[in-house]
């Protein structure tokens, strides 16, 4: 497989929003990849996947290529290995993203064990196994665990030249939960950090870790009731999500979300459009909420 060509051409279908395009050419490449005996191909297809059906909602779809390529790995015996690990890490993400908490710490566990045993502890892969394990530890309630892995993210980040998307994307999440930690002085000038480093980092990095953040600042604007700019912030991460992956169950809960700031800002038309297309969302993707 002619990997430059394979990534550029699925990055042009994101570019021009072609997404009902992107899941039968990932297939095509695949069946390419495993007629050919491809290994390194099929592991990169089927990782691709993963994300792309986690972005889409489409878990039990995400659930199986995980199973598939984790398979494929220990039969060639690379159960130690980096590639392994970044498997494992994006079938967790999946789980996380499906609200299977357990089987989601379990491989991040297992990730993080192997990143242990083979990269340097300031690596900036670490980074984001930090942040992802920290989301999931406080949908679990462990904030305080939460809270010293988004730290031990940051200090990494923090080092690296022109992070300041990452910077800003990781300090967001610390704010969040030192305002579940009642800490708000803490949280107020982790979200003054941030935001400055997005204005640092300019609308250049508009992907799924900008639009997260983007609804991680609406939320923390929730919390100190300035409806407003919580309103802005999640209507732009609307606009980022729906971008980049349609109308899935992210944008659903940013619609909910939507319609809480408008009930608070007293606007019950806007608030009832939203909750309404939330419901849509749902019932189109069949998520009983």
């Amino acid at each position: 497989m002619n990997t430059e060509q394979f990534f550029g051409h699925l990055d042009n279908l994101f570019q021009k929003n072609e997404i009902d395009k992107v899941e039968p050419y990932l297939l095509e490449e695949l069946e390419k990849a495993k007629e050919a005996e491809d290994y390194p191909a099929y592991i990169v297809i089927g990782n691709e996947m993963i994300g792309f059906y986690r972005s889409t909602s489409l878990f039990k779809k995400a659930f199986d290529i995980a199973e598939d390529v984790l398979l494929l790995l220990e039969e060639l015996q690379l159960e130690n290995s980096e590639h392994f690990a970044t498997t494992l890490l994006n079938a967790a993400t999946a789980y996380r993203a499906a609200g299977e908490l357990e089987p989601a710490y379990k491989y991040y566990l297992q990730a993080l064990q192997i990143y242990e045993s083979l990269l340097p502890k300031d690596d900036y892969r670490f980074a984001g196994l930090y942040n992802n394990m920290s989301i999931l530890l406080e949908q679990m309630n462990e904030n305080e665990k939460a809270a010293e892995l988004s730290k031990r993210a940051l200090s990494i980040v923090s080092a690296m030249e022109n992070s300041e998307a990452e910077q800003a994307t990781t300090l967001t999440n610390l704010a969040l939960l030192y305002f579940k930690m009642d800490k708000p002085k803490d949280a107020s000038k982790a979200l003054e950090e941030a935001l400055g480093f997005f204005d640092a980092a300019g609308g250049e990095h508009k992907d799924a870790h900008y639009s997260a953040a983007l609804a991680g600042v609406g939320e923390a604007y929730f919390r100190i009731r300035d409806y407003e700019n919580s309103l802005l912030s999640y209507e732009k991460a609307l606009s980022e999500v729906k971008k980049h992956f349609g109308e899935n169950q992210s944008y659903g809960v940013l619609c909910e979300n939507c319609a809480a700031v408008c009930e608070c800002l007293k606007d019950k038309e806007k608030a009832e459009y939203y909750r309404k297309n939330a419901e849509e969302i749902y019932r189109r993707i069949g998520l009983q909420r």
